[in-house]
């Protein structure tokens, strides 16, 4: 295999980049994965593939491991907490260089910076989907139960803020209640907005609406739910569940829908805007 065959995982935390290390590994892809010594479950260290295990801070070390596996293309995948970049983690001096040449460190403008930096060293950043298209919903109701027609008007107020929010580039995930706007999701992710809500809301039902961005490069922060989300929404009495198909991973899809219906939680996947 040429190096520009050889793929490298960069796994951020969650259940993703487990999914594309076995579902590349399933397809005879061969992978190397730089793990991120504060965010990747240990677990990655047991699915068969070289794990080199770096500091987030440490971008000097991961770019030479990179050219030491001799990766051609490399897949973004799980989330990095937006809000270690408030930790205490010390950057070493490339990354304090790149950080201090930001205008603004929302999502898409540091891993967009990284990315970059990547296919300057001469590593293509691909889809992070690439090896997990069949997460990838179709567009329509995707649960038994349909959203009633007071869900149906939540989802619609709720897609028109998510849209502002995630063009913003704030966050992708907002809760709504009787066409109010309860939680709106920054840095601590779906689940705690969810909880968020629920604490808020006093009872009272909940939709969670879950958009792309208007221009999503799905070569990273692409949108995902799995089992935790619904038992959080089971807890917060939130009801139905509405997300971009094409654009959001269902993680342990089967299993996923399985539990909606148990819950009797509607989920409708609507196609994206086309922008």
């Amino acid at each position: 295999m040429t190096a520009a065959e050889r793929y490298a995982l960069i796994a951020g935390n969650g259940q993703f980049p487990l999914l594309v290390l076995q579902e590349a590994r399933r397809q005879g892809v061969e992978i190397v994965v730089l793990a991120l010594r504060e965010e990747t479950f240990p677990e990655i260290e047991h699915l068969g593939a070289p794990v080199h295990w770096v500091s987030l801070g440490e971008l000097q070390k991961a770019l030479g491991i990179l050219r030491q596996e001799a990766v051609g293309k490399a897949v973004l995948a799980g989330q990095v907490k937006h809000a270690q970049i408030f930790s205490d983690i010390p950057p070493d001096p490339l990354l304090a260089q790149l950080l201090a040449t930001l205008p603004e460190k929302s999502t898409d403008t540091l891993i967009g910076t990284i990315a970059r930096l990547l296919e300057q060293a001469g590593i293509e950043v691909v889809d992070s989907t690439v090896f997990l298209k069949a997460l990838l919903p179709a567009p329509g109701p995707l649960a038994d139960r349909a959203p009633d027609a007071e869900e149906s008007a939540d989802i619609a107020y709720g897609r028109h803020i998510a849209r502002e929010l995630a063009r913003l580039d704030l966050g992708q995930t907002v809760v709504v209640s009787q066409r109010a706007c309860v939680a709106i999701e920054a840095m601590e992710g779906t689940d705690a907005t969810i909880e968020r809500a629920a604490r808020l809301a006093n009872g009272r039902r909940l939709v969670v609406v879950k958009v792309s961005k208007p221009k999503q490069d799905m070569r990273f922060d692409v949108p995902v739910v799995g089992l935790r989300t619904l038992e959080v929404m089971k807890q917060s009495n939130a009801t139905a569940l509405a997300l971009d198909a094409g654009r959001t991973l269902i993680f342990d899809r089967d299993d996923f829908l399985r539990r909606a219906n148990d819950y009797e939680i509607a989920v409708l996947a609507f196609a994206p805007d086309k922008s």
